[in-house]
């Protein structure tokens, strides 16, 4: 059972990075991809629509930007709390 624990506790960490720097990332990506239409298409009736979804989705990434934050702190806490052992009186 100690190893299982062991492995369980050295995971946690990693498992945040991956999870924050995923969401991160992935907004980006779609913002990329909208903008991209534009030079894809040639052409600069493209742009305005592009932009539009440009604006929406930074809109969104900042929302998860805040949502990624408050849950990366709260399991943040979690995580630690479990961890650290409570002296008993």
């Amino acid at each position: 059972m100690v190893p299982v624990e062991i492995i369980g506790i050295i995971s946690k960490p990693f498992a945040l990075m991956i999870r924050l720097f995923a969401n991160i990332t992935a907004g980006h990506i779609i913002v990329l991809s909208l903008i991209s239409l534009i030079f894809i298409f040639k052409t600069i009736a493209v742009s305005p629509a592009s932009v539009v979804f440009v604006v929406f989705m930074d809109t969104i990434e900042l929302l998860v930007a805040f949502l990624q934050a408050y849950i990366f702190t709260m399991l943040t806490a979690l995580f630690i709390g479990m961890a650290v052992e409570e002296h008993h009186h």
